[in-house]
């Protein structure tokens, strides 16, 4: 599998975890530096970022683990 194929696996994932659990609507930070959930766009901007970075590291880590051509199943062995 190559890389691509992976990363879209990935996302498809991540995706799907993201939309299945319920999220603050909004997110700012106070001035004495506070976070408080429940006005603007911050909140999804960083959610975005770390997922973003969260799957450029697991497509790497499968990558490096699985080998290219490398055939896996999740049938058990007796």
């Amino acid at each position: 599998m190559d890389k691509e194929k992976l990363a879209k696996i990935v996302a498809e994932k991540i995706d799907g975890a993201v939309n299945a659990s319920e999220h603050p609507k909004k997110f700012y930070i106070t001035e004495n530096g506070r976070g408080v959930v429940d006005g603007g766009d911050l909140y999804n901007a960083v959610l975005k970022d770390a997922l973003e970075v969260l799957k450029v590291a697991l497509v790497d880590i499968i990558a490096e683990v699985i080998p290219s051509g490398a055939k896996t199943s999740t049938a058990k062995k007796s």
